[in-house]
Protein backbone atom coordinates (compact mmCIF):
# COMPACT_ATOMS: atom_id res chain seq x y z
CA UNK A 1 0.00 0.00 0.00
CA UNK A 2 1.21 3.15 -1.19
CA UNK A 3 2.41 5.14 2.39
CA UNK A 4 0.26 8.49 2.68
CA UNK A 5 0.96 12.20 2.51
CA UNK A 6 0.15 13.47 5.49
CA UNK A 7 0.91 16.69 4.60
CA UNK A 8 -2.22 17.01 2.29
CA UNK A 9 -4.46 15.79 5.22
CA UNK A 10 -6.72 19.08 5.65
CA UNK A 11 -7.81 17.49 9.33
CA UNK A 12 -4.63 17.22 10.41
CA UNK A 13 -3.32 20.70 9.03
CA UNK A 14 -6.76 22.39 10.42
CA UNK A 15 -5.87 20.89 13.94
CA UNK A 16 -2.43 21.10 14.30
CA UNK A 17 -1.57 22.79 17.24
CA UNK A 18 -5.58 23.48 18.70
CA UNK A 19 -6.15 23.44 22.15
CA UNK A 20 -9.19 21.14 22.46
CA UNK A 21 -11.63 20.66 25.49
CA UNK A 22 -13.66 17.15 25.55
CA UNK A 23 -16.53 16.73 27.86
CA UNK A 24 -17.93 12.70 28.46
CA UNK A 25 -14.32 11.44 28.02
CA UNK A 26 -14.48 9.02 30.88
CA UNK A 27 -17.69 7.57 28.16
CA UNK A 28 -17.02 5.30 25.27
CA UNK A 29 -17.18 7.34 22.73
CA UNK A 30 -15.21 9.51 24.46
CA UNK A 31 -12.29 7.52 24.75
CA UNK A 32 -12.05 6.93 21.16
CA UNK A 33 -12.30 10.41 19.69
CA UNK A 34 -9.46 11.08 22.86
CA UNK A 35 -7.06 8.55 21.18
CA UNK A 36 -7.78 8.85 17.51
CA UNK A 37 -6.91 12.62 17.73
CA UNK A 38 -4.02 12.00 19.90
CA UNK A 39 -2.72 9.50 17.40
CA UNK A 40 -3.42 11.03 14.16
CA UNK A 41 -2.62 15.23 14.82
CA UNK A 42 0.20 14.35 17.56
CA UNK A 43 1.18 17.64 17.32
CA UNK A 44 -2.29 18.88 18.44
CA UNK A 45 -1.37 21.81 21.06
CA UNK A 46 -3.48 20.34 24.09
CA UNK A 47 -6.32 18.46 25.22
CA UNK A 48 -8.71 20.06 28.06
CA UNK A 49 -10.68 17.25 30.05
CA UNK A 50 -13.56 18.30 32.11
CA UNK A 51 -15.02 15.66 34.70
CA UNK A 52 -15.81 15.73 37.92
CA UNK A 53 -14.18 13.78 40.53
CA UNK A 54 -16.16 10.58 42.62
CA UNK A 55 -16.00 8.46 45.29
CA UNK A 56 -12.72 6.93 44.27
CA UNK A 57 -10.59 10.14 43.14
CA UNK A 58 -11.60 13.62 44.68
CA UNK A 59 -10.26 15.45 41.20
CA UNK A 60 -10.10 15.02 37.64
CA UNK A 61 -6.06 14.42 37.17
CA UNK A 62 -6.60 11.68 39.68
CA UNK A 63 -9.76 9.80 37.71
CA UNK A 64 -7.57 10.71 33.97
CA UNK A 65 -4.54 8.19 35.03
CA UNK A 66 -6.58 5.98 36.46
CA UNK A 67 -9.67 5.67 34.52
CA UNK A 68 -8.77 7.05 30.92
CA UNK A 69 -4.73 6.59 30.82
CA UNK A 70 -4.63 3.25 31.73
CA UNK A 71 -7.87 2.05 29.26
CA UNK A 72 -6.99 -0.50 26.90
CA UNK A 73 -8.35 2.09 24.25
CA UNK A 74 -4.80 3.28 24.71
CA UNK A 75 -2.82 0.07 23.92
CA UNK A 76 -1.63 0.79 20.63
CA UNK A 77 -0.30 3.99 21.71
CA UNK A 78 1.28 2.94 24.34
CA UNK A 79 2.78 -0.72 22.11
CA UNK A 80 3.94 1.83 18.98
CA UNK A 81 5.42 5.13 21.13
CA UNK A 82 4.95 4.31 24.89
CA UNK A 83 7.33 7.07 26.00
CA UNK A 84 5.78 9.79 24.01
CA UNK A 85 2.40 8.78 25.13
CA UNK A 86 3.34 8.94 28.82
CA UNK A 87 5.03 12.59 27.89
CA UNK A 88 1.96 13.95 26.16
CA UNK A 89 -0.45 12.58 28.84
CA UNK A 90 2.00 14.40 31.23
CA UNK A 91 2.38 17.82 29.82
CA UNK A 92 -0.65 18.20 27.33
CA UNK A 93 -3.72 16.57 29.17
CA UNK A 94 -4.95 19.27 30.94
CA UNK A 95 -7.37 18.08 33.77
CA UNK A 96 -10.41 20.30 35.01
CA UNK A 97 -12.17 19.19 37.90
CA UNK A 98 -15.75 20.42 37.04
CA UNK A 99 -19.37 19.86 37.20
CA UNK A 100 -20.63 20.45 33.68
CA UNK A 101 -24.38 20.93 34.78
CA UNK A 102 -22.94 23.49 37.31
CA UNK A 103 -23.34 27.15 36.30
CA UNK A 104 -19.68 28.11 35.09
CA UNK A 105 -18.52 23.92 35.36
CA UNK A 106 -18.54 24.76 39.50
CA UNK A 107 -15.35 26.71 38.26
CA UNK A 108 -14.81 30.30 40.23
CA UNK A 109 -15.23 33.01 37.49
CA UNK A 110 -11.19 33.28 37.13
CA UNK A 111 -10.75 29.86 36.91
CA UNK A 112 -13.68 29.26 34.13
CA UNK A 113 -12.28 32.83 32.23
CA UNK A 114 -8.64 31.07 32.19
CA UNK A 115 -10.01 27.94 30.70
CA UNK A 116 -11.79 29.71 28.09
CA UNK A 117 -8.95 31.98 26.64
CA UNK A 118 -7.35 28.41 26.76
CA UNK A 119 -9.39 26.05 24.65
CA UNK A 120 -9.52 26.64 20.79
CA UNK A 121 -12.38 24.22 20.20
CA UNK A 122 -15.15 22.09 21.94
CA UNK A 123 -16.37 18.78 21.78
CA UNK A 124 -19.28 18.40 24.40
CA UNK A 125 -19.70 14.60 24.64
CA UNK A 126 -20.89 14.43 27.79
CA UNK A 127 -24.87 13.38 28.45
CA UNK A 128 -26.72 10.58 30.46
CA UNK A 129 -27.10 7.99 27.86
CA UNK A 130 -29.79 5.80 30.30
CA UNK A 131 -32.70 5.87 28.15
CA UNK A 132 -35.27 5.72 31.03
CA UNK A 133 -33.64 8.47 33.33
CA UNK A 134 -34.74 10.24 35.82
CA UNK A 135 -36.62 13.39 34.09
CA UNK A 136 -35.04 15.73 36.17
CA UNK A 137 -31.24 14.35 35.85
CA UNK A 138 -32.09 13.60 32.17
CA UNK A 139 -33.09 17.53 31.44
CA UNK A 140 -30.26 18.65 33.81
CA UNK A 141 -27.54 16.34 31.79
CA UNK A 142 -28.85 16.63 28.25
CA UNK A 143 -30.28 20.15 27.90
CA UNK A 144 -30.03 22.70 30.44
CA UNK A 145 -26.20 21.88 30.67
CA UNK A 146 -25.36 23.32 27.21
CA UNK A 147 -26.33 26.91 28.52
CA UNK A 148 -22.83 26.17 30.38
CA UNK A 149 -21.45 25.13 27.04
CA UNK A 150 -22.89 27.88 24.80
CA UNK A 151 -21.26 30.10 27.96
CA UNK A 152 -17.78 28.91 27.46
CA UNK A 153 -18.06 28.93 23.76
CA UNK A 154 -18.92 32.50 23.64
CA UNK A 155 -16.63 33.46 26.45
CA UNK A 156 -13.67 31.63 24.51
CA UNK A 157 -14.31 34.19 21.51
CA UNK A 158 -16.53 32.14 19.04
CA UNK A 159 -14.27 28.87 19.25
CA UNK A 160 -16.00 25.71 17.28
CA UNK A 161 -18.50 23.51 18.88
CA UNK A 162 -19.34 19.70 18.38
CA UNK A 163 -22.32 18.65 20.07
CA UNK A 164 -23.06 15.22 19.89
CA UNK A 165 -26.11 14.32 19.93
CA UNK A 166 -28.16 10.96 18.88
CA UNK A 167 -30.24 10.37 15.09
CA UNK A 168 -32.56 9.50 17.52
CA UNK A 169 -33.86 12.93 18.23
CA UNK A 170 -35.92 12.59 15.45
CA UNK A 171 -38.19 10.53 17.55
CA UNK A 172 -41.77 9.03 16.00
CA UNK A 173 -40.88 10.74 12.52
CA UNK A 174 -40.86 7.92 9.56
CA UNK A 175 -39.88 6.99 6.23
CA UNK A 176 -36.42 9.01 5.06
CA UNK A 177 -34.68 11.11 7.53
CA UNK A 178 -32.09 13.37 6.61
CA UNK A 179 -29.42 15.50 8.26
CA UNK A 180 -32.17 19.18 9.38
CA UNK A 181 -34.04 19.96 12.14
CA UNK A 182 -37.49 17.94 12.05
CA UNK A 183 -40.85 18.80 13.89
CA UNK A 184 -42.01 16.84 16.84
CA UNK A 185 -44.81 14.37 16.15
CA UNK A 186 -46.47 14.80 19.06
CA UNK A 187 -46.16 18.47 20.32
CA UNK A 188 -46.49 21.81 18.70
CA UNK A 189 -43.90 24.11 19.35
CA UNK A 190 -43.08 27.79 17.60
CA UNK A 191 -40.72 27.29 14.96
CA UNK A 192 -38.17 30.45 14.41
CA UNK A 193 -37.21 31.34 10.68
CA UNK A 194 -33.96 29.76 11.28
CA UNK A 195 -34.92 26.75 11.45
CA UNK A 196 -35.04 25.86 15.51
CA UNK A 197 -37.67 25.63 18.18
CA UNK A 198 -38.71 27.49 20.55
CA UNK A 199 -38.71 25.24 23.74
CA UNK A 200 -38.80 27.42 26.74
CA UNK A 201 -42.19 27.20 28.10
CA UNK A 202 -41.87 23.49 27.50
CA UNK A 203 -39.15 23.08 29.51
CA UNK A 204 -40.81 25.63 32.15
CA UNK A 205 -43.65 22.98 32.00
CA UNK A 206 -41.38 20.11 32.38
CA UNK A 207 -40.00 21.66 35.50
CA UNK A 208 -42.97 22.22 37.03
CA UNK A 209 -44.10 18.64 36.64
CA UNK A 210 -41.01 17.48 38.26
CA UNK A 211 -42.12 20.02 41.20
CA UNK A 212 -45.16 18.56 41.78
CA UNK A 213 -43.98 14.80 41.60
CA UNK A 214 -41.61 15.67 44.17
CA UNK A 215 -44.38 16.77 46.41
CA UNK A 216 -46.14 13.53 46.28
CA UNK A 217 -43.58 10.94 46.08
CA UNK A 218 -39.98 10.29 48.33
CA UNK A 219 -36.81 8.21 48.55
CA UNK A 220 -36.78 5.47 45.46
CA UNK A 221 -41.11 5.94 45.03
CA UNK A 222 -39.63 9.30 43.87
CA UNK A 223 -37.27 7.99 41.32
CA UNK A 224 -39.38 5.60 39.63
CA UNK A 225 -41.97 8.61 39.81
CA UNK A 226 -39.61 10.50 37.98
CA UNK A 227 -38.77 7.69 35.43
CA UNK A 228 -42.47 7.41 34.22
CA UNK A 229 -42.57 11.18 34.29
CA UNK A 230 -39.83 11.40 31.55
CA UNK A 231 -41.46 8.32 29.79
CA UNK A 232 -45.12 9.85 29.90
CA UNK A 233 -43.84 13.43 28.54
CA UNK A 234 -41.22 11.81 26.27
CA UNK A 235 -43.61 9.61 24.32
CA UNK A 236 -46.50 11.89 24.63
CA UNK A 237 -44.67 14.68 22.79
CA UNK A 238 -42.78 12.74 20.28
CA UNK A 239 -39.75 10.30 21.28
CA UNK A 240 -39.54 6.94 22.19
CA UNK A 241 -37.72 7.56 25.49
CA UNK A 242 -36.21 10.55 27.94
CA UNK A 243 -32.86 10.31 26.64
CA UNK A 244 -33.78 11.10 22.73
CA UNK A 245 -36.14 13.99 24.03
CA UNK A 246 -33.77 15.10 26.23
CA UNK A 247 -30.94 15.14 23.79
CA UNK A 248 -33.46 16.65 21.10
CA UNK A 249 -34.19 19.72 23.61
CA UNK A 250 -30.85 20.33 24.16
CA UNK A 251 -30.26 20.72 20.31
CA UNK A 252 -32.65 23.23 19.96
CA UNK A 253 -31.21 25.07 22.97
CA UNK A 254 -27.90 25.89 21.24
CA UNK A 255 -29.22 26.29 17.84
CA UNK A 256 -30.89 29.44 19.28
CA UNK A 257 -28.16 30.05 21.66
CA UNK A 258 -25.53 30.00 19.43
CA UNK A 259 -26.90 31.61 16.78
CA UNK A 260 -24.11 33.04 14.25
CA UNK A 261 -21.03 30.89 15.92
CA UNK A 262 -19.68 27.75 14.97
CA UNK A 263 -21.08 24.94 15.94
CA UNK A 264 -21.97 21.03 14.58
CA UNK A 265 -24.31 18.69 15.55
CA UNK A 266 -23.21 15.63 15.03
CA UNK A 267 -25.55 12.51 15.62
CA UNK A 268 -25.09 8.98 15.46
CA UNK A 269 -27.28 6.13 15.45
CA UNK A 270 -26.43 3.12 17.74
CA UNK A 271 -22.63 3.41 18.10
CA UNK A 272 -21.11 -0.30 19.11
CA UNK A 273 -17.67 -1.97 18.85
CA UNK A 274 -14.94 -0.39 16.66
CA UNK A 275 -14.29 -1.83 12.72
CA UNK A 276 -10.98 -0.94 12.86
CA UNK A 277 -9.70 1.86 15.09
CA UNK A 278 -7.95 2.04 17.47
CA UNK A 279 -8.25 -1.90 17.71
CA UNK A 280 -10.72 -4.07 15.79
CA UNK A 281 -13.96 -4.86 18.09
CA UNK A 282 -12.60 -2.25 20.63
CA UNK A 283 -16.07 -1.45 23.24
CA UNK A 284 -16.11 -0.74 26.56
CA UNK A 285 -19.46 -1.86 29.24
CA UNK A 286 -22.47 -4.08 27.63
CA UNK A 287 -24.62 -1.76 25.57
CA UNK A 288 -28.43 -2.00 25.36
CA UNK A 289 -28.24 -4.43 22.16
CA UNK A 290 -25.28 -6.28 23.53
CA UNK A 291 -27.25 -6.87 26.86
CA UNK A 292 -29.47 -8.58 24.38
CA UNK A 293 -27.10 -10.68 23.12
CA UNK A 294 -25.96 -11.57 26.20
CA UNK A 295 -29.06 -12.65 27.37
CA UNK A 296 -29.32 -14.95 23.97
CA UNK A 297 -25.59 -16.07 25.01
CA UNK A 298 -26.57 -17.13 28.56
CA UNK A 299 -29.75 -18.91 27.71
CA UNK A 300 -32.34 -16.27 29.07
CA UNK A 301 -34.28 -14.65 25.65
CA UNK A 302 -34.52 -16.74 22.67
CA UNK A 303 -36.97 -14.55 20.97
CA UNK A 304 -37.94 -10.97 20.81
CA UNK A 305 -40.19 -8.31 19.20
CA UNK A 306 -38.69 -7.25 15.70
CA UNK A 307 -39.35 -6.75 12.49
CA UNK A 308 -36.93 -8.83 10.12
CA UNK A 309 -36.76 -6.92 7.35
CA UNK A 310 -37.10 -4.10 9.22
CA UNK A 311 -33.67 -1.62 8.87
CA UNK A 312 -31.64 -1.49 12.16
CA UNK A 313 -29.13 1.40 12.44
CA UNK A 314 -25.74 0.05 13.82
CA UNK A 315 -22.40 2.20 13.46
CA UNK A 316 -18.93 1.50 14.45
CA UNK A 317 -17.58 4.10 16.88
CA UNK A 318 -14.39 5.03 15.20
CA UNK A 319 -16.60 6.10 12.24
CA UNK A 320 -18.01 8.56 14.57
CA UNK A 321 -15.10 9.58 16.32
CA UNK A 322 -13.64 10.21 12.56
CA UNK A 323 -16.83 12.73 12.26
CA UNK A 324 -16.51 14.14 14.95
CA UNK A 325 -13.16 15.28 13.79
CA UNK A 326 -13.87 15.88 10.17
CA UNK A 327 -16.77 18.24 11.64
CA UNK A 328 -14.23 20.04 13.96
CA UNK A 329 -11.86 20.48 10.89
CA UNK A 330 -14.19 21.84 8.91
CA UNK A 331 -15.29 24.69 11.62
CA UNK A 332 -11.49 25.75 11.46
CA UNK A 333 -11.73 25.78 7.88
CA UNK A 334 -15.07 27.38 6.95
CA UNK A 335 -16.44 28.93 10.34
CA UNK A 336 -19.33 30.36 11.23
CA UNK A 337 -22.05 28.02 9.92
CA UNK A 338 -24.66 25.54 12.35
CA UNK A 339 -24.38 21.89 10.28
CA UNK A 340 -25.85 19.14 11.26
CA UNK A 341 -23.97 15.18 10.16
CA UNK A 342 -25.41 12.11 11.17
CA UNK A 343 -23.03 9.32 11.34
CA UNK A 344 -25.26 6.06 10.64
CA UNK A 345 -25.32 2.83 8.28
CA UNK A 346 -28.99 2.96 7.28
CA UNK A 347 -29.46 4.78 4.38
CA UNK A 348 -25.83 3.73 3.16
CA UNK A 349 -24.97 0.08 3.79
CA UNK A 350 -28.61 -1.23 4.84
CA UNK A 351 -28.25 -4.30 7.87
CA UNK A 352 -32.03 -5.55 8.46
CA UNK A 353 -32.89 -7.27 12.09
CA UNK A 354 -33.14 -10.63 10.08
CA UNK A 355 -29.57 -10.62 8.62
CA UNK A 356 -28.30 -9.28 12.02
CA UNK A 357 -29.85 -12.08 14.05
CA UNK A 358 -28.99 -14.79 11.18
CA UNK A 359 -25.26 -13.35 11.87
CA UNK A 360 -25.30 -13.39 15.73
CA UNK A 361 -27.18 -17.60 15.33
CA UNK A 362 -24.80 -18.79 12.88
CA UNK A 363 -21.70 -17.28 14.92
CA UNK A 364 -23.20 -18.87 17.99
CA UNK A 365 -23.61 -22.09 17.04
CA UNK A 366 -20.65 -22.57 14.81
CA UNK A 367 -17.73 -21.05 17.41
CA UNK A 368 -19.28 -20.45 20.47
CA UNK A 369 -15.96 -22.16 22.23
CA UNK A 370 -14.01 -19.39 20.93
CA UNK A 371 -16.34 -17.15 23.20
CA UNK A 372 -15.28 -17.59 26.77
CA UNK A 373 -17.02 -15.03 28.44
CA UNK A 374 -19.85 -15.38 26.34
CA UNK A 375 -21.05 -18.42 25.83
CA UNK A 376 -20.61 -21.45 28.49
CA UNK A 377 -22.67 -24.10 26.49
CA UNK A 378 -23.65 -24.21 22.88
CA UNK A 379 -27.10 -22.11 22.80
CA UNK A 380 -30.21 -24.55 22.66
CA UNK A 381 -32.38 -22.48 21.02
CA UNK A 382 -32.50 -20.02 17.52
CA UNK A 383 -32.99 -16.48 18.47
CA UNK A 384 -35.98 -14.83 16.57
CA UNK A 385 -37.64 -11.85 15.72
CA UNK A 386 -41.49 -11.76 16.22
CA UNK A 387 -44.44 -9.64 16.06
CA UNK A 388 -44.38 -7.28 19.12
CA UNK A 389 -48.35 -8.31 19.98
CA UNK A 390 -47.25 -11.87 19.54
CA UNK A 391 -44.46 -11.38 22.10
CA UNK A 392 -46.79 -9.59 24.61
CA UNK A 393 -49.21 -11.52 24.56
CA UNK A 394 -46.71 -15.02 24.91
CA UNK A 395 -44.62 -12.96 27.43
CA UNK A 396 -47.87 -12.39 29.69
CA UNK A 397 -49.68 -16.03 29.66
CA UNK A 398 -46.13 -17.35 30.75
CA UNK A 399 -45.41 -14.87 33.67
CA UNK A 400 -48.82 -15.21 34.73
CA UNK A 401 -48.69 -19.25 34.46
CA UNK A 402 -45.51 -18.83 36.46
CA UNK A 403 -46.86 -16.67 38.75
CA UNK A 404 -49.88 -19.39 40.44
CA UNK A 405 -47.38 -21.83 40.10
CA UNK A 406 -44.77 -20.32 42.65
CA UNK A 407 -47.84 -19.24 44.47
CA UNK A 408 -48.99 -23.37 44.57
CA UNK A 409 -45.19 -23.79 45.54
CA UNK A 410 -45.64 -21.48 48.82
CA UNK A 411 -49.27 -23.06 49.79
CA UNK A 412 -47.17 -26.12 50.18
CA UNK A 413 -44.25 -24.29 51.66
CA UNK A 414 -42.10 -25.03 49.08
CA UNK A 415 -40.02 -21.74 48.44
CA UNK A 416 -38.15 -23.04 45.28
CA UNK A 417 -37.90 -20.21 42.78
CA UNK A 418 -38.77 -21.04 38.75
CA UNK A 419 -35.69 -19.90 36.99
CA UNK A 420 -37.95 -19.18 33.84
CA UNK A 421 -40.00 -16.37 35.61
CA UNK A 422 -36.18 -14.69 35.67
CA UNK A 423 -35.94 -14.97 32.28
CA UNK A 424 -39.68 -13.66 31.46
CA UNK A 425 -38.63 -11.09 33.35
CA UNK A 426 -35.37 -10.18 31.22
CA UNK A 427 -36.95 -10.33 28.19
CA UNK A 428 -39.75 -7.80 29.20
CA UNK A 429 -37.36 -5.41 30.61
CA UNK A 430 -34.86 -5.57 27.44
CA UNK A 431 -37.92 -5.35 24.81
CA UNK A 432 -39.30 -1.93 26.91
CA UNK A 433 -36.47 0.22 25.20
CA UNK A 434 -34.94 -1.94 22.27
CA UNK A 435 -38.10 -2.59 20.67
CA UNK A 436 -38.42 0.27 19.16
CA UNK A 437 -35.21 0.05 17.76
CA UNK A 438 -35.91 -3.50 16.75
CA UNK A 439 -39.62 -2.10 14.43
CA UNK A 440 -38.00 0.64 12.59
CA UNK A 441 -40.17 2.41 10.61
CA UNK A 442 -37.59 5.42 9.45
CA UNK A 443 -34.12 5.13 7.78
CA UNK A 444 -31.42 7.42 8.33
CA UNK A 445 -29.46 9.49 5.74
CA UNK A 446 -25.76 10.92 5.70
CA UNK A 447 -25.64 12.18 2.45
CA UNK A 448 -24.03 15.74 3.90
CA UNK A 449 -21.27 14.07 6.14
CA UNK A 450 -19.94 12.10 2.74
CA UNK A 451 -20.15 15.06 0.97
CA UNK A 452 -17.63 16.59 3.57
CA UNK A 453 -15.62 13.92 3.79
CA UNK A 454 -14.91 13.72 -0.05
CA UNK A 455 -14.37 17.50 -0.25
CA UNK A 456 -11.74 16.76 2.52
CA UNK A 457 -9.59 14.58 -0.20
CA UNK A 458 -8.31 11.41 -0.62
CA UNK A 459 -5.71 11.55 2.31
CA UNK A 460 -8.16 12.69 4.98
CA UNK A 461 -10.77 9.68 3.49
CA UNK A 462 -8.50 7.13 4.22
CA UNK A 463 -7.11 8.30 7.33
CA UNK A 464 -10.55 9.23 9.23
CA UNK A 465 -12.93 7.02 7.04
CA UNK A 466 -17.09 7.45 7.71
CA UNK A 467 -18.35 5.43 4.92
CA UNK A 468 -20.11 3.10 6.07
CA UNK A 469 -20.57 1.39 2.55
CA UNK A 470 -17.33 0.23 3.66
CA UNK A 471 -18.44 -2.13 6.45
CA UNK A 472 -18.96 -5.88 5.52
CA UNK A 473 -22.04 -6.89 8.10
CA UNK A 474 -21.51 -10.49 8.59
CA UNK A 475 -17.57 -9.62 8.48
CA UNK A 476 -18.15 -6.96 11.66
CA UNK A 477 -20.62 -8.99 13.74
CA UNK A 478 -19.33 -12.16 13.59
CA UNK A 479 -15.62 -11.61 13.27
CA UNK A 480 -15.50 -8.43 14.94
CA UNK A 481 -17.98 -7.23 17.17
CA UNK A 482 -18.86 -10.66 19.15
CA UNK A 483 -14.66 -11.38 19.46
CA UNK A 484 -14.56 -7.48 20.89
CA UNK A 485 -17.72 -8.01 23.17
CA UNK A 486 -16.09 -10.76 24.23
CA UNK A 487 -12.26 -9.97 24.86
CA UNK A 488 -12.85 -6.35 25.81
CA UNK A 489 -16.60 -5.60 27.35
CA UNK A 490 -16.43 -8.91 29.35
CA UNK A 491 -12.31 -9.19 30.24
CA UNK A 492 -12.24 -10.99 33.75
CA UNK A 493 -15.70 -12.35 33.63
CA UNK A 494 -14.88 -15.78 31.96
CA UNK A 495 -16.62 -18.75 33.03
CA UNK A 496 -18.77 -16.46 35.66
CA UNK A 497 -22.31 -16.76 35.43
CA UNK A 498 -22.84 -14.41 38.39
CA UNK A 499 -20.55 -11.22 36.62
CA UNK A 500 -22.25 -11.96 33.07
CA UNK A 501 -25.91 -12.11 34.86
CA UNK A 502 -25.06 -8.90 36.56
CA UNK A 503 -24.37 -7.48 33.73
CA UNK A 504 -27.62 -8.57 31.59
CA UNK A 505 -29.27 -7.19 35.02
CA UNK A 506 -27.57 -4.13 35.06
CA UNK A 507 -28.31 -3.20 31.61
CA UNK A 508 -31.77 -3.88 31.99
CA UNK A 509 -32.06 -2.34 35.34
CA UNK A 510 -30.75 1.06 33.12
CA UNK A 511 -33.61 0.49 30.78
CA UNK A 512 -36.78 0.40 33.24
CA UNK A 513 -37.41 0.72 36.63
CA UNK A 514 -40.39 -0.73 38.81
CA UNK A 515 -43.99 0.96 39.17
CA UNK A 516 -43.27 3.53 42.36
CA UNK A 517 -45.05 2.98 45.27
CA UNK A 518 -47.26 5.94 47.05
CA UNK A 519 -45.20 7.19 49.72
CA UNK A 520 -46.71 9.82 51.75
CA UNK A 521 -45.21 13.31 51.33
CA UNK A 522 -43.23 15.39 53.16
CA UNK A 523 -45.69 16.21 56.70
CA UNK A 524 -48.49 14.04 55.12
CA UNK A 525 -49.98 11.63 57.42
CA UNK A 526 -49.47 7.96 55.99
Amino acid sequence: MKELDLSKSQTIAALRGRRVLITGATGFLGKVVMEKLIRTVPDVGGIYLLMRGNRHYKDARSRFLHEIATSSVFDALREERGKWFEEFCEHRVHCVTGEVTAPRFGLSRSAFNTLASDVDAIINSAASVNFREELDKALEINTLSLNNIAELAEASGNVPLIQVSTCYVNGFNQGEIKEQVLAPQGKELPRHEQGYFEIYSCVAALQEKIEHVRGQFEGRALKGALIDLGIEEAQAAGWNDTYTYTKWLGEQLLLKMLRGYPMTIVRPSIIESTLREPKPGWIEGVKVADAILLAYARGKVSFFPGKRSGVIDLIPADLVANSILLALAEQFIDPGKHRIYQCCSGGRNPLTMGNFIDHITAEAKENYQHYDKLFQKPPQRDFKAVDKRLFTLVISTVRLALALFNQCLSKLGLRKKVRAKKNIDAAIELSAIFSFYAVPKYRFHNDRLLSLSKAMGAVDQVLFPVDSGAIDWQDYIRNVHIAGLNHYALNGQAHSTRSTSSAIEAAAKAITEKQPQRVPAKGEKA
